[in-house]
């Protein structure tokens, strides 16, 4: 995991792009380097070591002309080093370098043998390519300056002031000055008439182990994330089954307000029951309001839920960086594949309800997925995602959405993961985990943080300023005081308006309050359905 900056054109100073680059440094604090070609391109590199410690610093040079920066991790690289490569020559054990062998090999065609996340950049003399992951695990921007050179950075911090305008890198795509974008993703179950596939549970168990063992490539100390809702949970417990025998010790990490956070009450029963080393962080609604600033400095959003829980998740990684973990398996994707927000259960039909995973899947780069990267980042923390693994995702997705409904059964989301995993000769987790309603992360750690924190922004914008919004801010006019003031200090950090435009809202369908908080559904246990209900902007 890594920050990467690219600039193809002449003319750029190299000291200047270093001082760009390290804007990023937060990405990759093991260490940094920067290569300027023949032709006058620049490559720079903020390196997190993870894979190859010892041989893996980029920017990596092919087998002749060839240059290359990546951010991501290569899950398959060892078998294309063994059957696709075997007749190349490597310089590194990194799994990185089998990117710039691919395109000596296969020129721009190369992108959908990769299994793993990644934003790279690949140039050779006057020739390059760069690429993102399907989803977009990995975050990637791209801009052009007033001389037409092009920009692609990690984060926008590090080119919003030398370019005229910006944007955010389309998953799934890469791009050429010959080609253009080419979309290279183009899984079958981006066509909602394809989910007809009968439901085989086994199949979904035996794919998600897959996709976490596979995730377990690493040089480095691990953990995981623990919230205690089911999918962190399901994540930790695979990976402590797959641990067994080997005396590797796993840790886990929760965070809540107080001992009686709901996530970490749930947490506690998972790690006791799984037996992993568990690390229960606590922080005050203070604290958090204290590092809004940094913090949306960090996460370049101004979405409300992405800044309400990434909030925790920064103190969290912050804590276990400090216990000497740089890598952790996070329960991110499942709620988009099988529909496990509570708003699913008011799906109009089925079809609409297929319509809406699929659509929250190809849109998870502009929130969940930004948060977990971001935030994480932010300390030097790799966090890993097994539910948007590609082949789990092509099995879950096309499952017939009947299967998938929350009403098929009483109202409980994500039946089908929870049905998958109940194995009473030997369980998972214990039954009152398993079968938890879905309780968002920013709620988890403890109603009072989310109750609190929307007092307080209201409290720091006037009715006189509120009513200014749409003058402030034409573009994504914030509609409650708490979206005003994070828009704000976006705006302080972040003024160009093409900043602005790469932000997209969370907002959830078929419910009368749209707050992006679970207790916003009249379905929660703890409903409280006037949450943030304030007079919208006139």
């Amino acid at each position: 995991m890594c920050g990467i900056l690219a600039i193809i054109g002449k003319g750029k100073e190299a000291t200047l792009v270093q001082q760009l680059s390290k804007r990023m440094s937060h990405r990759g604090p093991d260490e940094s380097d920067i290569h300027v070609t023949e032709k006058g391109h620049i490559l720079a590199h903020e390196r997190l070591s993870i894979v190859d410690l010892h041989t893996g610093k980029q920017p990596i040079q092919g087998t002749d002309s060839a240059w290359m920066v990546h951010n991501g991790e290569i899950y398959n690289h060892k078998k294309l080093r063994e059957t696709t490569l075997k007749h190349h020559t490597f310089r590194t054990t990194s799994d990185s370098e089998v990117i710039v062998h691919l395109y000596e090999e296969f020129g721009y065609d190369f992108c959908d043998m990769l299994d793993g996340i990644f934003a790279l950049v690949v140039i050779d003399g006057d020739d390059y390519i760069v690429a993102r992951d399907p989803l977009g695990v990995k975050p990637l921007y791209y801009g052009m300056d007033e001389r037409g050179r092009l920009y692609f950075a990690s984060e926008m911090k590090a080119i919003t002031d030398q370019c005229k305008s910006f944007s955010t890198f389309p998953p799934g795509h890469y791009y050429t000055e010959k080609t253009g974008f080419v979309k290279y993703y183009k899984p079958e179950w981006e066509a909602h008439e394809i989910a007809v596939e009968k439901l085989d549970l086994q199949a979904l168990q035996s794919s998600l182990t897959q996709a976490v063992e596979k995730r377990l490539m690493c040089d480095v100390p691990f953990g995981v994330l623990l919230s205690g809702g089911l999918d962190s949970s399901l994540i930790a417990s695979i990976t402590s089954r797959l641990l067994e025998g080997s005396g590797q010790e796993l840790h886990s990490f929760s965070i809540g307000l107080d001992a009686s956070a709901p996530d970490l009450v749930a947490a506690k029963k998972v790690a006791d029951f799984i037996g992993t080393t568990h690390h229960e962080i606590h922080f005050t609604v203070e604290q958090g309001i204290e590092i809004l600033d940094k913090l949306i400095w960090h996460l370049e959003t101004y979405d409300v839920t992405s800044i309400r829980a990434s909030t925790p998740m920064y103190f969290l990684s912050k804590a276990i960086t400090e216990k000497g973990i740089k890598m952790v398996l996070s329960g991110e994707g499942a709620d988009e594949i099988f529909g496990g927000y509570l708003y699913f259960r008011n799906a109009p039909s089925v079809l609409d309800f297929q319509k809406e995973t699929i659509e929250r899947v190809q849109k998870l780069f502009t929130a969940d997925l930004l948060r977990a990267d971001k935030s994480t980042m932010a300390h030097g923390l790799e966090a890993r995602v097994p539910f948007l693994d590609k082949a789990f995702l092509n099995l879950a997705i096309k499952i017939q959405p009947e299967e998938k409904m929350p009403k098929t059964y009483d109202g409980i989301e994500k039946y089908i993961l929870r049905k998958a995993f109940d194995t009473p000769e030997k369980p998972f987790l214990p039954e009152e985990i398993l079968w938890r309603q879905k309780e968002q992360f920013s709620d988890g750690v403890g109603y009072n943080w989310i109750d609190t924190l929307i007092e307080y922004c209201s409290s720091q914008v006037t009715d006189e300023e509120f009513e200014k919004a749409k003058l402030l801010f034409p573009y994504n006019t914030p509609v409650t005081k708490e979206a005003f003031y994070y828009r704000r200090i976006f705006h302080k950090h972040f003024p160009q308006e093409s900043a602005a435009q790469t932000v997209r809202k969370w907002i959830p369908k078929w419910q009368e309050n749209q707050d992006p908080s679970g207790r916003a559904n009249a379905a929660h246990v703890k409903a409280d359905v006037s949450i943030a209900v304030e007079k919208e902007v006139v």
